[in-house]
């Protein structure tokens, strides 16, 4: 039952975005109508190839801190997961698992760093003369621990050091872990990534439980139009291309892409006629300015971190003052730092979001600090485009007024939402199955 109520909300939350955008634009029908046709024709084969030509695909025996590595070292935010027991299957539902990325870390790190608190300062299981056996059984139900955190591997001692200690916790999460937390120092670093249940944990065991999105593949004929909307209104951040009957990933499309190839659209009639036109002419931003979620510099990074997950985005403007004014941006992708650097994950607890700005600003190469990408509200959805393609970023913030307060957000979603419609019963046609089965998966 409770499943069923996630569906519907889920699609209902897709209906209600693709609404809001439809009633908003106030593009000619007639043009929107020549559109969608013109990226029904357009088949995802003709879409260029991934960087290099090869996908970065990761097995799901990976630990999820190797995973890290391999998204940061390629620069990507999300890779597919290969099952390693698929063998020489070639149907791609026995091959692959779904996809990972930093959305998905980010849950199991928050999670975890709960648990690695409650295991640090509860008391030893064994000093009290509790039997392994005993902390065994008794573990999953003292922390709840039957969702994500029973997946990501509890052990004997952690769970017994949570029992003896008498934390009480509530869907694996104790409630004394973040006052321990702030006192953990290196070790907290060293039981998050280094000792077990944490250090094991594989991309495969995290993967269902943090999964925001479901793993849609498409075949090299399907159309350019299916995949736009499964990227925009199904909220989709990347699509796999899979070949009928060849065991590979050909391609993966995502968002980003998508906002280059429109860049490099500019110059055609069909580009320029949209994107000439104010922002105002889409409706956007879509979001209005009372619905965006920020964060105050002061404020600690874990926070941050938290409205990022609590409302499925993948970045925060940072804001200072009562008037919202804009002074710089946190990314998901950012929560890489805390993985990659041991000194900085061991304090995160502590760190405010102007702390944690400039220790990646210092870890960056350029050395200096990269002012938020913004627009105002009489700019044009070319030079919107112009900004995400050519600075890589995946959302632009609307100001307004000279304290450069921040009224909107308009993300590579909202972008590709302006070019297309979606016809009556698309997938029930193009895929053979309706959005309802699609977004179960």
């Amino acid at each position: 039952m409770e499943q069923s109520s996630k569906e519907k909300s889920r699609l209902s939350s897709c209906e209600a975005y693709w609404e809001t955008i439809q009633s908003r634009k106030k593009l000619p029908y007639s043009l929107q109508e020549t559109l969608t046709s013109a990226f029904a024709r357009i088949p995802v084969s003709s879409f260029p190839q991934v960087p290099g030509g090869k996908v970065i695909e990761i097995q799901a025996d990976v630990s999820v801190a190797d995973a890290v590595k391999i998204l940061s070292e390629s620069n990507i935010l999300s890779a597919p997961v290969k099952n390693p027991d698929a063998g020489s299957a070639r149907d791609w539902r026995d091959r692959y698992l779904g996809i990972i990325d930093y959305a998905a870390i980010i849950l199991w790190v928050m999670e975890s760093a709960e648990l690695a608190a409650v295991a640090l300062s509860a008391s030893s299981a064994t000093a009290a003369g509790v039997g392994a056996g005993a902390v065994g059984a008794l573990g999953a139900i003292v922390l709840g621990a039957t969702g994500p955190a029973a997946v990501a591997g509890l052990t004997v001692a952690a769970v017994g050091a949570a029992v003896v200690g008498s934390v009480a916790a509530e869907k694996g999460m104790g409630k004394d872990a973040p006052t321990a937390a702030d006192k953990l120092g290196e070790d907290f670093y060293k039981v998050i990534l280094q000792e077990e249940p944490f250090k094991s944990t594989t991309v495969g065991k995290i993967l269902k439980s943090y999964r925001w999105a479901p793993f849609i593949p498409v075949a090299p004929d399907s159309t350019m139009l299916s995949v736009l909307l499964l990227l925009s209104k199904y909220r989709l951040r990347n699509v796999p291309v899979i070949e009928p009957g060849k065991p590979n990933i050909k391609n993966f499309i995502t968002q980003s892409a998508i906002v280059q190839g429109l860049e490099g659209c500019r110059g055609r009639d069909w580009f320029d006629c949209i994107a000439s036109r104010p922002l105002s002419d889409l409706g956007l931003p879509f979001m209005s300015a009372d619905q965006v979620v920020t964060i105050q510099i002061h404020d600690l990074i874990l926070e941050a971190f938290k409205r990022m997950k609590d409302n499925h985005i993948g970045g925060l403007p940072v804001v200072e003052g009562p008037n919202n004014k804009i002074v710089g941006n946190i990314s998901i992708r950012d929560i890489r730092h805390l993985l990659l650097k041991p000194e900085l994950f061991s304090s995160f607890r502590q760190l405010s979001v102007m702390d944690f700005m400039n220790v990646v600003t210092q870890i960056q190469e350029s050395g200096r600090v990269m002012p938020p990408i913004t627009c105002t509200q009489d700019s044009t959805l070319g030079n919107v485009i112009h900004c995400l393609a050519s600075k890589s970023v995946h959302r632009i913030y609307v100001t307004a007024g000279n304290e450069d307060a921040v009224v909107g957000i308009i993300t590579l979603r909202d972008v590709i939402s302006c070019f297309i419609h979606e016809p009556p019963n698309h997938f029930d046609d193009y895929f053979g199955f309706s959005v309802k089965e699609m977004l179960n998966q």
